[in-house]
């Protein structure tokens, strides 16, 4: 029995210390990039706001093409006889009017709401691509701040153990009691850096699920890695590509046509309105139908708020589209500066720096290991191996930023 009882007891113990025989844990549902992108452009709902104001503009067509509606009057009354020769009774009138719609107007009008409709879809285009650049930045962000965490991590395990061969070399002499003190100030370094770097991946992970919605779960993992090395047009064609394809230009070539149109539709206002009138009087005495024509005459107002406001309208989007157009510019340039630049830090460091750290770091291990270096050797070394990692790190962040936002800028595929 006692015997059993040991065994039995030794099962529970695996089982509390490895699960076995319990249900593991559900993993973690891991996204790429790609998948992310979609479930924001299906669930982010400032992009649904922008989505609509097409629709918004969409209807306002519907409007520029609907005729105008007809008015009708309807009088009646009594009619008492004073004097003689007048019957008494009832009086009734019908006047149907109907203004004419000029289709020279009906046109313009609609020109002036398709241009709307233009602007809203490249605004809505805009906010899309920025969307998905400042997604594909916050994706690139946590999978950086997790490879910050693993190294991290790994330089805590090293400091671990590196403690734990120094208190061993400390407690039989083998090495002076300040080597313990020094091994656990680094110990405590790894520990605290490994703390702030679980806390940018958990700050940057929230980052990224806000920019996609409530779909995301709050617990997820990623799918991919830190760009090392791509190659871009030339700044040239990036400049005529931004030209051609950049919807925030676009937009404002749209506004600027919309202005245009309207000022020519309100040119188009000043001519005379026209409405056509038909009546029908009944008296007593006697039944009289009526036609006509209703003119307004233009002779006060000739329109020349409502031209000069679409004409001013038209002057500034054109020096909003310069200005623009300028300071686009200026991004790309940084952009793909930036791009250069980090392209060659990462080049650098994957090819030299790095690996001779990394070869400086062995050798100093192995030499303390045998007693031909002091452990502050040693740590240095570590320190410029973990430096140079975490630079390689960063650059090759850099680089995936810079590459996104030049997508961003030139409105790339």
């Amino acid at each position: 029995m006692k015997r059993n009882a040991i065994a039995s007891g030794a099962a529970f113990a695996l089982i509390a210390i490895f699960g076995l025989g319990m249900p593991a844990a559900e993993a973690a549902e891991r996204y790429t990039l790609e998948q992310l992108k979609a479930l924001a452009l299906q669930t982010n709902s400032s992009l649904g706001a922008a989505r609509a104001d097409v629709d918004v503009s969409r209807a306002d067509t519907l409007t520029a093409q609907a005729y105008p509606n007809p008015e009708i009057e309807i009088g009646a009354g009594d009619r008492n006889a004073r004097g003689p020769g007048l019957a008494p009774g009832t009086l009734g009138s019908v006047t149907l009017s109907q203004r004419f719609d000029y289709p020279s107007q009906r046109d313009a009008r609609l020109r002036v709401a398709e241009a709307g409709v233009v602007s809203a879809q490249h605004g809505a285009r805009a906010f899309e691509i920025a969307l998905l650049a400042q997604l594909k930045q916050d994706f690139y962000a946590v999978i950086r701040f997790q490879g910050e965490l693993r190294a991290a991590q790994e330089d805590l395990e090293l400091a671990q153990a590196i403690r734990r061969r120094v208190e061993v070399r400390v407690n039989t002499g083998e090495a002076p009691r300040y080597e313990l003190i020094k091994a656990d100030t680094e110990l405590l370094t790894a520990q605290k850096n490994a703390a702030a770097a679980r806390l940018r991946v958990e700050q940057a992970k929230a980052r990224l699920r806000t920019r996609i919605g409530g779909t995301l779960p709050a617990d997820y993992e990623l799918e991919g890695s830190l760009v090392s090395d791509v190659m871009l047009p030339p700044i040239e064609q990036l400049r005529d590509d931004m030209l051609a394809r950049n919807p925030e230009i676009a937009r404002v070539r749209a506004d600027i046509e919309r202005a245009s149109q309207q000022q020519d539709l309100e040119r188009l206002r000043r001519a005379p309105e026209v409405a056509l009138r038909l009546g029908h009087d009944r008296d007593p005495e006697y039944d009289a139908t009526r036609i006509g024509v209703a003119v307004t005459i233009p002779l006060f107002d000739r329109r020349q708020g409502p031209i000069a406001q679409a004409g001013a309208e038209a002057a500034r989007n054109r020096l909003a589209l310069d200005g623009r157009i300028f300071e686009l510019q200026q991004q790309l340039d940084v952009a793909y500066r930036q791009y250069e630049l980090s392209r060659n830090q990462v080049s650098a460091l994957e090819t030299g720096i790095v690996r001779e750290a990394e070869a400086a770091l062995k050798v100093a291990e192995a030499a303390y290991r045998f007693g031909e270096r002091g452990i502050l050797d040693f740590l240095d070394a570590q320190r410029v191996f973990r430096a140079a990692r975490n630079e390689l790190i960063v650059a090759r962040y850099e680089l995936s930023a810079a590459i996104a936002e030049i997508e961003r800028l030139s409105a790339m595929p």
